[in-house]
């Protein structure tokens, strides 16, 4: 299998590095996470749907950029190595969704959304016990929306909200008084949950059955992104870490001179390059084998989750007493890996997928 990417999606995944590297340091990502209510630098978002970014996964004949879900992955990676702020891959997810619904308003809220003019996501969960899926509770009836959901990433903060019911998908405009959000704390203080209660005017867009495909094939997209989220999470803490052993010495030679240290270092390296295997591998297959790709995807969604944490656990150890500080870099990367871990599909539900498909 060639995992090289081709010229065009090479160029792109070189482009948002350099990008991310001038308009996104994580000293600024730092303090958007820590200080902004948003949560996101909408300005920045705004740039780049312009630069077509919001709609890469989507085909050119539907207004996106269509560069496949190898190229949607490598540009993942990069905001990942980044620890890049805010709900870029839920926006992704809702654009799959909008691409699927036959009705005029969906069109419409999918040009927007890739067009940077509205920040349209998926409120789906409604468990608070975990990310199995379950029959929803929200009911529509005559044009209006009434129960609860959960986790809704950066729901306070949605112009509009995709949401599963009993009779099938709606969309929901933000009501002029706005949303019915509580805020719910999270271990990665660059996310934003909301519970949100709903009890407003909607449009239907699908019933049951399309709105169950339609959302199994957003999670499968979300499943991949965190999976190259995490990829990069974890190639840039490697990163971060041969850096602060080469500079930190002690008994007066640098630690990654040390034998042992340099062998925690190799496995950090080995488990960062089985996971881009495992990530490429799957997104070759959503854009070519799609028989397999739901496996696939899974795979390299629990793969990334048990590496990523690993990865970054040693990162904590090996800068030592100053890995737990929140002055360094470290605990970020982290928390966001141990978040993404959970959402779109938890390690040992992805694990269950697979062992499913191989009837184990």
């Amino acid at each position: 299998m060639q995992f090289n990417l081709d010229e065009d999606r090479a160029l792109l995944k070189q482009s948002t590095r350099e990008l991310l590297e001038s308009e996104s340091p994580l000293t600024d990502a730092r303090a958007i996470m820590e200080d902004s209510s948003e949560g996101y630098d909408k300005a920045l978002y705004a740039n780049l749907a312009e630069l077509g970014y919001m709609g890469l996964a989507v085909p050119e004949e539907e207004g996106g950029s269509g560069v496949g879900a190898i190229g949607l992955v490598a540009v993942l990676e990069e905001l990942g190595r980044a620890a890049f702020p805010g709900p870029f891959l839920d926006m992704a997810m809702a654009a799959e969704v909008l691409r699927g619904v036959k009705e005029p308003e969906g069109a419409e809220w999918l040009r927007r959304l890739v067009a940077g003019e509205a920040l349209v996501l998926i409120a789906n969960s409604e468990s608070l016990s975990g990310d199995e899926p379950i029959e929803p509770n929200t009911h529509f009836e005559d044009g209006r929306v009434t129960g609860s959901k959960h986790f809704v990433p950066f729901g306070a903060q949605a112009d509009a909200m995709l949401v599963s019911t009993d009779a099938g998908l709606v969309v929901v405009p933000k009501p002029d008084a706005g949303w019915n959000a509580d805020l719910l704390e999270a271990l990665d203080h660059a996310q934003r949950l909301a519970s949100i209660d709903f009890d407003a005017s909607c449009t239907q867009l699908t019933d049951s059955g399309t709105a169950a495909t339609l959302l199994e094939s957003a999670h499968q997209l979300g499943a991949l992104g965190a999976a190259a989220l995490m990829l990069g999470l974890m190639e840039r803490t490697l990163e971060m870490t041969l850096s602060y052993t080469m500079e930190r010495q002690a008994f007066g030679a640098p630690i990654a001179t040390f034998q042992v240290l340099q062998h925690r270092q190799a496995d950090m390296f080995i488990h960062t390059e089985s996971t881009r295997a495992a990530v490429y591998r799957a997104a070759w297959a959503a854009d070519h084998d799609p028989d397999s790709a739901s496996r696939l995807i899974a795979v390299a969604k629990a793969a990334a989750g048990d590496a990523g944490r690993w990865v970054a656990g040693q990162s904590i150890q090996l800068h030592g007493g100053v890995g737990y500080t929140w002055e360094y870099d470290p605990h970020i990367y982290l928390k966001r890996i141990k978040t993404l871990e959970q959402f779109y599909g938890t390690t040992r539900s992805q694990l269950e997928k697979v062992l499913q498909a191989a009837r184990i």
